[in-house]
């Protein structure tokens, strides 16, 4: 579905993120947190905007987009800065899912073929302020770009006049009505800007406002109603709370229809506490808020399961989950490929830091870079030489040991396996 997006914009200077394109004034010394409270509060995306003059402070914001990416939870944007292919080569490895080239610039406008048939036009888009831009190059424009971002709220109505490629609004502060207006228009792909990044956390209830306006977002709107649940003779409903990305169950508790009713409206795990028969918002005191991924029903429609991003740790105890105590358990070897994949890259980073005598993984380390990549490149070769045989066995083998290889040339790099299938992910 062609969802409108709300997407609060960071801007990036020094280091630091700032008020906007025209004001440096300093909002956050640390622009991780900021774009994960953006997120954690109902952004759709999130547009970085890289402010750097210089080539080193773009390298350091390079990074920033990297970690940004990398915990924020939905798709990063990012701008500023481009010159050349090789920048926006480098916004995209670092995790974004979508360039934003300045039409301003002459040489960017000659970039924008080159680019879009390299990394393909939904991962590239240009940032206009006057009209004319969009109506002098509209053929180039529609042919190459997946979206326009308007960074003018005075040309963005001639300019929707005159193009069918989508485009995100940057607006200032304006009226709910005037909002809603521009929303809905069709051409209108998202919202950035203050009239966002200043609403942050009024984002669910601007949600809920589009939707009653008849306005498409992507807010949680369950296919069953409470009353279609299965409820205990007290009325309530067991929840099962589960790690979003490692898939770890973080705790068990309950809800009533308010407790339901708010969860889904604000976007944060809200139960009911038993104890204290009242509602209970998880991390009201401790900070250790339970944003919500999806929420699933079981076969029986009796017991819900939760992915959420939590913050912090989910026990009181203080352990990431509530399940921490063992009561049995089977030593045997797991076949789950994450868990193989995690637990053999944990002792070759442990053999990093810690080097064992012998280690054939230490050999590799002292021998450096040059040793890793050749025997890289002779393991590579065997899995050809492999691939020949009709016994799959040997190709097995050879894969085994190409990936091991990996895993040495990862842990040599500083990359790890999340970097890996988040790159992945997006392909």
């Amino acid at each position: 579905m062609n969802y409108k997006k709300l997407i609060p914009c960071i801007y990036l200077e020094k280091g630091n993120a700032v008020q906007g394109l025209r004001n440096n004034t300093i909002i956050s010394m640390n622009p991780v947190e900021l774009a994960l409270h953006y997120s954690e509060n109902g952004a759709d995306e999130l547009m970085i905007m890289d402010l750097s003059t210089q080539d080193v402070e773009h390298e350091e914001h390079l990074g920033l987009m990297k970690q940004i990416a990398q915990v924020a939870g939905v798709p990063v944007i990012g701008a500023g800065h481009i010159n050349r292919m090789e920048d926006v080569k480098k916004i995209l490895y670092a995790g974004c899912k979508k360039a934003v080239l300045n039409l301003s610039k002459e040489s960017n406008l000659e970039l924008i073929q080159e680019v879009s048939s390299k990394f393909g036009k939904e991962k590239i888009a240009g940032a206009f302020q006057e009209f004319k831009t969009i109506k002098v190059y509209k053929k180039l424009i529609e042919q190459y770009l997946g979206e326009l971002v308007s960074l003018d709220e005075l040309s963005l109505k001639e300019s929707l006049a005159v193009t069918e490629t989508p485009v995100i609004a940057m607006l200032p502060q304006i009226s709910l009505d005037k909002m809603l207006s521009i929303l809905s228009l069709k051409e209108i792909s998202g919202l950035s800007g203050d009239i966002i990044n200043e609403n942050v956390k009024e984002l669910q209830g601007l949600k809920k406002l589009c939707k009653e306006n008849g306005i498409l977002v992507n807010a949680f709107e369950p296919e069953l109603k409470w009353d279609d649940f299965k409820k205990n003779k007290d009325g309530l409903i067991p929840v099962v709370v589960q790690d979003y990305k490692t898939e770890q169950v973080l705790m068990v508790a309950y809800m009533n229809q308010e407790s339901y009713e708010t969860t889904l409206e604000t976007g944060k795990m809200t139960y009911y506490s038993r104890s204290r028969q009242e509602l209970w918002l998880k991390g009201a005191t401790s900070g250790h808020f339970q944003y919500v991924k999806a929420l699933s029903i079981d076969c029986d429609l009796d017991t819900i399961l939760a992915k959420v991003s939590q913050v912090g740790a989910a026990c009181h105890t203080g352990n990431y989950s509530c399940f921490f105590t063992d009561l049995v358990k089977k030593q045997e070897t797991t076949n789950n490929p994450n868990k193989v994949f995690e637990d053999v890259f944990a002792v070759i980073l442990d053999r990093k830091i810690n080097p064992k005598e012998g280690s054939y993984t230490n050999y590799l380390f002292d021998k450096g870079i040059d040793k890793i990549l050749k025997k890289l490149g002779e393991e590579a070769t065997e899995i050809v030489i492999a691939a020949k045989n009709p016994n799959p066995e040997e190709i097995k083998y050879e894969i085994s040991d190409f990936l091991y290889h990996c895993m040495v040339l990862m842990a040599e790099k500083g990359i790890t396996w999340e970097d890996i299938t988040t790159e992945l992910s997006k392909r």
